[in-house]
């Protein structure tokens, strides 16, 4: 194959995410409501039981069914789903910035303002209760930092002779670090902690401008 025709068939590809086509695929909202006055963000407790992550504090959310017109309409209809509420209630959610994990997950988060509360029925099925928080909380509050150390295990027959090094090879060994919120005698961690921080850091950033 002539390189002209190489970069012929080439030059109009829109870059994606490699191996994206294999990536579960989720959207989630982070929910804010309004109580007394005051702005606050809700949360759900997951389904004692489900499976996955039982009794873990997160935003509501799913997987992005092939209907699903756009991640956007994921978090509209997971949102409904879950609290019982129309998607009439849910405003137009707006984009924060993805996230990409090594196990294969591509989390598209949102922001959004949930109306007529009151109406809120969440699903048994999926959630145990929900709360809220007030917004000026998390403002006021760093979350704490913990790391956790990966071991990295190549499996039996690995081929140690095809590389340099071989079986004394120096991995590049890194840390996680995982987020913890703490209010009353709820947990805010993992990806629900790293989504938050993420959305407090944009509210920061704007009012210091």
């Amino acid at each position: 194959m002539q390189i002209e025709n190489i970069l012929n068939e080439l030059k109009d590809r829109t870059p994606a995410l490699m191996g994206h086509q294999h990536f579960k695929r989720s959207s989630v909202l982070i929910p804010l409501v309004e109580i007394s006055g005051e702005t606050h963000i809700l949360f759900e407790v997951r389904s004692m039981t489900l499976r996955n992550q039982p009794g873990d504090v997160c935003f509501p959310g799913g997987r992005v069914d092939p209907e699903d017109k756009s991640p956007n309409d994921t978090a509209i209809r997971e949102t409904a789903e879950e609290l019982g509420i129309t998607e009439q209630d849910i405003s137009e959610p707006i984009p924060l910035d993805y996230i990409v994990n090594d196990l294969g997950r591509i989390i598209y988060p949102f922001i959004g303002k949930l109306q007529n509360i009151e109406s809120i029925t969440p699903n048994p099925d999926e959630v145990d209760h929900i709360f809220t928080v007030p917004i000026s909380f998390f403002l006021e509050n760093d979350p704490e930092r913990y790391k956790v150390h990966l071991e990295i295990q190549p499996e039996d027959n690995f081929p140690y002779h095809l590389i340099v090094g071989g079986e004394d090879y120096e991995w590049r060994v890194r840390a996680l670090e995982e987020l913890f919120y703490r209010y009353n005698d709820k947990t805010i961690w993992g990806l629900t902690a790293k989504i938050l921080t993420h959305f407090i850091s944009l509210i920061k950033t704007e009012k210091d401008r």
